[in-house]
Order: C-alpha cells, then sequence, then structure tokens
C-alpha cells in the first residue's frame, strides 16, 4: 500500500450521513433541545409536532415530558432521517410517530398541536414564512411554536474558517453547504418572519452555544459526514486534503484548549403564540 493509500485509509468518512449525524451532531444538540423545550414549558397529555425533525433529538427528548396521554410527531422530509430516528425511538413512550413531509405543507389538521418545535432547520426553508405559516396553522388556540437558527455565520468564527478553507480547496458550492445552516436574518428581520405568518406575540432572543471537537480533522470530518460534504471531501487525494487540514488547524489556533477545538455558534430563539398575544 503507498503512503497515500494509507492516508487515505487512516481518514475515513462515513458513508451515511444520516447514520453521521446521530453519532456527531444529535448529541451536541441535545442540550439545546432541552432549552427549547423548557422554554415552551410543555407539560403532561400535550399534542407536540417537531418539524424538520432529522434524527428526533426534540421529538424524543419532549416524549417522556407529555407522558402516555400526550401524543408526539416527528417530520422530515428526509427518509434516511427518519429510519435512524425510528431506530432510536423504539422505546419511547408514549411512542413517537414519524411521518416523512414537507414543512411548507405539513400533513395535519388545523388545531392538532399544542407545541410545535423547530430546531436549526429554518435556513434550509425556501420559504421560511410560508413554513412558519403552516406551524402556526397546525397550532390549537393558545398554542405556541418555539424555533431556533443559527445567526449570521460572522457569529461563528470557526465556521467563517472552514467555509473559507472548502472554498479554496474544494470550491464555492463546498463553501456554500457549509455556509447553508447559518441564516442571514437580523433580530428584526427573523421577528418580522413570525408577524409575516400571523402569529400574534413573538419573543426572540440570541443564545450563545459552543461545539467541541477533539481536532481541527476531527471538525473537518464530523461536520462533512453529517452533510452531503462527504463525497466531495472524501473525493479529494489525500495530499491535498492534509493541506486543507493543515490550513484549517492554523485557522484554528487560537480556538484550541486541552481538550480540543472550541466552535463558538450564536444562535436566534424564537417564541410564538397562536393567538394569544403574550409576550413573556
Amino acid at each position: 500500500m503507498s503512503q497515500q493509500d494509507e492516508a487515505v485509509e487512516g481518514w475515513q468518512l462515513e458513508s451515511d450521513s444520516a447514520d453521521a449525524y446521530e453519532r456527531y451532531l444529535a448529541p451536541a444538540f441535545r442540550p439545546w433541545a432541552e432549552d427549547l423545550i423548557r422554554l415552551a414549558a410543555v407539560t403532561e397529555g400535550e399534542r407536540i409536532l417537531d418539524v424538520a425533525c432529522g434524527t428526533g433529538i426534540v421529538a424524543r427528548q419532549v416524549a417522556s415530558r407529555v407522558g402516555e396521554a400526550g401524543r408526539v410527531v416527528g417530520l422530515d422530509v428526509n427518509g434516511d432521517m427518519l429510519s435512524v430516528a425510528r431506530a432510536a425511538s423504539a422505546d419511547s413512550r408514549p411512542p413517537i410517530e414519524w411521518r416523512q413531509g414537507n414543512a411548507l405543507d405539513l400533513p395535519f389538521q388545523p388545531g392538532d398541536f399544542d407545541a410545535v418545535f423547530c430546531e436549526q432547520a429554518i435556513a434550509f426553508f425556501s420559504e421560511p414564512v410560508t413554513a412558519l405559516g403552516e406551524m402556526r396553522r397546525v397550532l390549537a388556540a393558545g398554542g405556541r411554536a418555539v424555533v431556533s437558527v443559527c445567526r449570521p455565520i460572522r457569529y461563528s468564527p470557526a465556521y467563517v474558517a472552514m467555509a473559507d478553507v472548502l472554498a479554496g480547496h474544494v470550491g464555492a458550492d463546498a463553501a456554500l453547504m457549509m455556509r447553508s445552516p447559518f441564516s442571514p436574518w437580523a433580530v428584526d428581520e427573523f421577528r418580522h418572519l413570525f408577524v409575516a405568518a400571523g402569529f400574534a406575540g413573538v419573543h426572540v432572543t440570541i443564545a450563545v452555544g459552543a461545539l467541541r471537537y477533539p481536532s481541527a480533522a476531527e471538525f473537518l470530518r464530523r461536520e462533512a459526514a453529517s452533510s452531503p460534504l462527504a463525497q466531495p471531501i472524501a473525493a479529494l487525494p489525500a495530499r491535498a486534503r492534509d493541506e486543507l487540514i493543515r490550513e484549517l488547524s492554523a485557522a484554528l489556533a487560537d480556538r484550541v484548549d486541552d481538550e480540543g477545538v472550541v466552535c463558538g455558534v450564536e444562535s436566534f430563539v424564537a417564541r410564538a403564540w397562536m393567538g394569544s398575544g403574550r409576550e413573556s
């Protein structure tokens, strides 16, 4: 085996992005999901919808809050994500309903839910106001939506560095993929989306969190494995990938401590009410 082949063998990307998402990103998002659930003040017996649920981290965390008298539904357009979610929630009580569907046309009736969640997904929607309008439509009177999204990428400098390095070594499309979870909105613009969708009361806060990775190489590998970036990065020659990692490591040098790389992330978190007009 050549030296280049050895380098390729030593740096493998998982081929299943849904499994990788569950392995790497779901644990990081779990504390953020718990914060959203606390913010919504979910109680026993309520009916909950998790929109664009991925592998279902919010749905799985909230199930114990609503108990057997409640209902939890996770919806995502990606069937592979839902397959992982089903396997991970096999013992959930109440059982979680997993539905494949589009956030822009929710397959539910008006008033079906008491609370709707959407964690870190609204930036991916082609029509965010339409999606929020659908969330409002399926809420019961007095129901609430709790939605989080990354602020513009400049507030998460480690990801700026990642996007810049990808642009130089993989191409503009790869950089765009890395930037895609980050919204373009200022606080007032984010709030206006909910107003335009017909919500009566909206309360927006800025949350500051962090993701940790053992190294810059693992930052790249795990983020890529959990996304469409896996294929173009895996296709790079070993030497080019090594250079990408060296450049990323240099860019992140001031974000390294004794436990690895710290990637700060700022998000908007919005609570919006169906019709009560509450703002606290």
